[in-house]
């Protein structure tokens, strides 16, 4: 079910648990994704793989706040498309590339990110 079905009520309980209506299909706060950003080390130019991101949070967030790049991955690929249609309403295009891929198989090279994050993934 759609949650913008629920007359409000979700982006309600994401902003009393996140503190942001984001669409979030996670529990990470701000607080905890602006820690992530501070021990990171998170700037513009730096590259951030963001593990298991559903519908990107809070690897569009890092990229917005702190004007890293980011590549969110995960299976399956539905929160992907929500995450890169965000990216898009956002203007991250050009800091955003989303790869359908689990984490145990990640189709890149070695030390193609500076950073990796992973939040709020099941395994």
């Amino acid at each position: 079910m759609n949650p913008a079905s629920f007359g409000g009520v979700a982006e309600r309980v994401e902003r009393l648990v996140i503190g942001a209506d984001f669409g979030a299909d996670g529990y990470t706060t701000i607080e905890q994704a602006d820690e992530l950003a501070r021990r990171l080390e998170l700037r513009a130019g730096l590259r951030l793989l963001d593990l298991g991101s559903g519908r990107g949070w809070p690897g569009l967030y890092l990229a917005k706040t702190t004007g890293c790049r980011v590549v969110l991955t995960d299976i399956p690929v539905d929160g992907l498309r929500i995450a890169a249609a965000r990216a898009a309403t956002e203007g991250l295009n050009g800091q955003c590339a989303v790869v359908g891929s689990n984490g145990r198989y990640l189709p890149f090279v070695a030390e193609t990110f500076d950073a990796i994050a992973q939040a709020d993934v099941l395994c």
